[in-house]
């Protein structure tokens, strides 16, 4: 089944070929969004780390920002420091050009600029330009072993394990099948699934880092003295009715399909096995979806009982209701309903050739509606505190 999309000089495949502005401190923030206001086309994202940060904080979050900007569905990249800061907007901008060389990298310094005016306007004129090449830029040819599927599920309700997440399952089985990769993250939301996981290992080592990665979380939430009911499940997760994280991690561990577990990755780490791959992320909803996409993933499915906006600047997100109510009350949010399914009218095989239809409508085209409604949600799980 063809995609069209663009081939990148790695043999890497995009769905979307965008140029992004990436600041590499927060103090950049708002000069990335000026620069991508008056650049139509361009995305940006913003954040709140980048300095004052302990080191494998600040090396964790450097990453992050890398990885946005190798991901094969980005073109071009400016990344925009402030000078002072623990992250280099220099050394960002490298790291960029040493993984992906064949890209447009540029960085600027608000100091070295004499300020944010002159510094918007010196980005303008770079991300135009960007723009400009990447409009010429030709679509080409690909299939699904190219993608990388990012699987998540956020304001869950007791329908999402009997509805989307085994559709999402189906659609997961399906990409593997056809060769490619699928992610499944959301560590905090396996636990009591740990043995069903490691089960499906490809050998011992692998399955040894499934129960390293889930009681090791596990226990860090234990050394807090924290009690990690009331964060998880969340309060929106208990009205759906979810009772306890076991019950929800059941319904969770549903989006990874049924096929071998290839590979235990850490957070926001590259995605370098074909098949399935554990990412070790929170459950937070965004920090998540970051680390994915920074890991590789050129599409995402988003699967949600409650509901949610949420959207990559980078990556089309899928939005995918549980049930039917959730998605008549948040139609300008959600793109298909496997609500469907619980009220009898589709298979979850069905709703996964949905899924597998609108993929190819996205490659030719055609927008999500959370890039329809310009959904740049960016965040980084912290490891430490400021310093």
């Amino acid at each position: 089944m063809d995609l069209m999309g663009y081939r990148r000089e790695d043999n890497k495949f995009g769905l979307r070929n965008k140029v992004i502005i990436i600041p590499s401190v927060h103090c950049a923030n708002k000069v990335c969004e000026n620069i991508a206001r008056e650049c139509e086309g361009a995305v940006y994202i913003n954040h709140q780390h980048g300095c004052s940060q302990l080191e494998f904080d600040a090396l964790q979050t450097r990453d992050v920002l890398i990885g946005h900007g190798t991901n094969a569905n980005v073109f071009g990249v400016l990344i925009v420091g402030l000078g002072c800061e623990v992250i280099q907007a220099e050394v960002v901008a490298k790291k960029i050009k040493e993984s992906t060389p064949y890209k447009k990298v540029e960085y600027l310094i608000i100091q070295e600029c004499g300020g944010s005016k002159n510094t918007i306007e010196k980005g303008v004129k770079i991300v135009k330009a960007m723009l400009k090449e990447a409009t010429n830029l030709e679509k080409s040819k690909g299939d699904f072993s190219d993608l990388i599927l990012g699987t998540e599920c956020g304001g869950s309700d007791s329908y999402s394990g009997l509805s989307a997440n085994p559709a999402l399952g189906s659609l997961s089985d399906f990409v593997i099948d056809q060769g490619g990769a699928v992610i499944l993250a959301e560590t905090t939301e396996l636990i009591g699934c740990e043995d069903i996981l490691a089960k499906r290992a490809k050998n011992d080592e692998v399955a040894k880092k499934v129960y390293e990665k889930i009681l090791g979380y596990e226990n860090l939430v234990k050394s807090f003295h924290a009690d990690i009911r009331g964060a998880n499940p969340s309060p929106g997760n208990i009205q759906g009715g979810l009772s306890t994280i076991e019950e929800k991690s059941l319904g969770c561990v549903y989006k990874a399909g049924t096929r071998t577990l290839m590979d235990v990755i850490d957070y926001a780490k590259p995605v370098i096995s074909k098949g399935l791959t554990f990412m070790n992320t929170p459950g937070n909803d965004i920090e998540q979806l970051s680390a994915m996409v920074a890991g590789g993933a050129n599409i995402c499915v988003f699967t949600t009982g409650r509901g949610t906006p949420t959207g990559s600047a980078i990556v089309p997100t899928i939005k995918m209701s549980s049930n039917t109510f959730c998605y008549e009350n948040m139609n300008d949010a959600i793109d298909i309903n496997a609500g469907s399914i619980i009220d009898g009218i589709k298979t979850k095989e069905e709703v996964r050739d949905e899924l597998i239809a609108l993929i190819v409508r996205i490659s030719k085209g055609e927008l999500v509606k959370a890039e329809i409604n310009g959904q740049n949600d960016f965040s980084i799980w912290r490891l430490a505190t400021t310093c």
